[in-house]
């Protein structure tokens, strides 16, 4: 070290530190400390809505962790986000932006404080919940053959979360490229962590196997020398490791929601390294903090003199509906199981970086209804069993398909997906709208649905209730009247919204084709996700519409009657419930006088009470003459004869028809 670097350098624990790494690490932490006091001022001031949650105390972190960061590394974050996001972008006028609600946020104003965006860094605001997807860039990186790796930085109130365990666990078997940065301030929101943590956090990741670096914020020199040696570990292909970061959260959890002891507060400014570092006031220490004072200033008037953002930009105007185009179509006879299977070994060969993964997807299993049956024999490399882990599963999918892997993901059964429902409502169907990625959509969510099976109550549900209405996530139902490839496919193809694909338990021994009633002709529209017409050839006396598994009963329905009522029936099949509009198909429901939807699930709240109420809408003669048919609102028995008479049939089907068209 030169005299002149003596003379401006502090002789503090931060001044043991090279004069490059001094420089570095000081100008990052004091450009996060004077952003972070300047959002909470603004707050105060009224020019920022919603929430901030700032990092003073634990700015090093961010700094030391940064300083390993390379272009191709993916760095995730939680709610605490701020310092992260400028330790690994320096970008400031897009984080100021961002917070304060303007077109130059990095987000364009959607994200706000907890959710930001720039190249490979991504943030939210649940806790833990971007730990999952960390694993599945991360899986992207180690297949990619590259040293890159992936970074999650999360807080000890997240060590609550039973999806970071879960995640632990999977990168720990797989040997992930995957640095999670344990910020331990002891503190998750106002609850000492004393009272909600048992054991010791290096023990949680020994248990699966993980090493454990340590530091802390108050030891510079270890934190930076420790940050280091971790990501350098990780990124030589050693797998997954945790760093645990003993530190102090000085200001409050969010804006003023402080209720810790102000004299503890006190006592840990007093020991702040940062702090320290100011008071020394060196020509190089001031230095710094009068520039990262000047480009918060600078990033600050960009935001106050931005545009605010349009909001036709979040909010798509109306559009009419589109025409429809109907042409016949032949249906073979293969089994739908066996289309299945064929579908998705095609894709696996159209698509040489897609992944399949699930529970027991592998040969000699193939899934639980055999679906992936082969998969793994042609594609050894591609093809991954998991773990029981249903959020981490889906979460998996989302970072294979933020870093361009198409994943398809299989959850056993359409009950289970309960579990990933975080996974997929507020992280898959939330990346695109969010953080304006594309190729979010090449994440397919497959999973069985629907009873009849005599599996009771857990293992037979339709539950797509829960799914269809969230933002940003596709929900799609499969029949017999379509090629699974031609769905499949089409999904795949398009860079939109990813998708849950239902396809009923009672289908994959179903023939293609083989329930459409003699004389009736398939009739299907040229969009990527068809609407089936099965036309009676006559002007129809009723509609009935329905999807998935439920459509075979509609087919028979219509069969009898005819056969026995001399009513005559069109069924009209939609494959995409989520979005959907029912005026696309306005002309093919007003050929008929009545109209019956059916579904195989619970009624209230469910597809058919939206298709009604858009029909009230937008062509209300037709709900005067409307009947609903779906399950009784009781758990599903296990027992045939009750859970027969708990889900509806075609002779449900036939009975609503016969009144809503007063044949009966």
């Amino acid at each position: 070290m030169s005299e002149a670097s003596v003379d401006h350098r502090p002789t503090g624990p931060v001044g043991h530190l090279s004069d490059a790494r001094f420089d570095s690490i000081t100008r990052t932490a004091l450009l996060i400390r004077r952003a972070e006091e300047r959002l909470l001022k603004l707050y105060a001031d009224g020019e920022l809505a919603g929430t901030v949650h700032t990092c003073l105390g634990q700015e090093l972190i961010g700094a030391a962790v940064g300083e390993g960061v390379a272009d191709g590394d993916a760095v995730f974050s939680g709610h605490r986000c701020h310092g992260h996001f400028l330790a690994v972008t320096g970008d400031l006028v897009g984080l100021f932006g961002e917070v304060m609600g303007r077109e130059t946020g990095v987000n364009g104003g959607r994200g706000g404080s907890q959710h930001l965006h720039r190249g490979g860094f991504y943030s939210g605001g649940i806790l833990g919940a971007l730990l999952p997807v960390a694993a599945g860039t991360a899986l992207a990186q180690q297949r990619d053959g590259m040293d890159r790796i992936s970074v999650a930085f999360v807080g000890d109130g997240a060590l609550g979360e039973g999806v970071v365990y879960e995640t632990l666990n999977l990168a720990a078997k797989w040997r992930l490229p995957l640095l999670v940065v344990v910020e331990n301030n002891r503190v998750a929101q106002s609850t000492d962590s004393g009272e909600t943590l048992a054991g010791r956090i290096e023990g949680r990741a020994a248990a699966f196997g993980i090493p454990v670096l340590t530091a802390d914020t108050w030891d510079v020199p270890r934190l930076v020398d420790t940050a280091e040696r971790a990501v350098g570990q990780v990124r030589s292909g050693a797998g997954p490791l945790l760093l645990v970061v003993e530190t102090y959260r000085l200001a409050p959890h969010s804006k003023g929601d402080d209720h810790r002891d102000p004299g503890e507060i006190a006592a840990h400014w007093a020991r702040d390294e940062l702090a320290h570092l100011l008071g020394t006031r060196t020509p190089r220490v001031l230095e710094l903090d009068r520039e990262a004072e000047r480009l918060v200033d600078d990033a600050v008037t960009v935001a106050r003199t931005g545009a605010v953002p349009d909001p036709s930009t979040v909010v798509p105007r109306a559009t009419r509906p589109a025409a429809v185009d109907w042409k016949p179509v032949a249906t073979d006879s293969r089994r739908f199981v066996t289309a299945l299977q064929e579908a998705l070994r095609r894709l696996m060969s159209d698509h040489p970086t897609m992944l399949v993964v699930g529970e027991d997807v592998r040969d000699p299993y193939g899934g639980a209804f055999k679906a992936t049956a082969g998969l793994s024999t042609r594609f050894p490399d591609r093809v991954r069993n998991t773990p029981i882990s249903e959020a981490t599963i889906v979460g998996l999918g989302s970072g294979l398909a933020l870093h361009g892997y198409p994943a398809l993901v299989e959850i056993m059964f359409g009950d289970f997906v309960l579990l990933a429902m975080d996974q997929l409502v507020n992280q898959a169907a939330k990346l695109r709208s969010l953080y304006g990625l594309r190729g979010t959509g090449r994440l397919i969510v497959r999973t069985p649905m629907g009873g009849h099976r005599g599996y009771g109550p857990t293992h037979s549900q339709t539950l797509d209730r829960h799914l269809v209405g969230a933002p940003g996530l596709r929900v799609v139902a499969v029949n017999s009247l379509v090629d699974p490839f031609l769905v499949y496919g089409a999904l795949l193809a398009d860079d939109g919204e990813p998708a849950v694909v239902l396809e009923n338990k009672l289908l994959y021994g179903r023939r293609l084709g083989a329930g459409v009633p003699e004389g009736f002709e398939v009739l299907m529209t040229s969009d990527p996700m068809p609407v089936v017409r099965v036309d009676p050839g006559a002007a129809p006396d009723v509609s009935l519409v329905g999807y998935g598994g439920m459509v075979d009963e509609l087919l028979a329905a219509a069969d009898a009657l005819f056969t026995a009522h001399d009513v005559v029936a069109q069924v009209v099949c939609p494959t995409q419930i989520y979005p959907f509009d029912v005026r696309d198909l306005l002309p093919v429901l007003e050929s008929a006088p009545a109209i019956v939807v059916a579904e195989e699930g619970q009624g209230f709240a469910g597809f058919g009470a939206e298709v009604l109420a858009q029909l009230a809408e937008h062509a209300p003669h037709l709900v005067a003459r409307a009947r609903r048919v779906s399950a009784a609102a009781v758990p599903i028995p296990a027992s045939r004869v009750l859970e027969q008479a708990v889900l509806p049939g075609s002779d449900a089907v036939v009975r609503a028809a016969l009144e809503a068209t007063g044949a009966r």
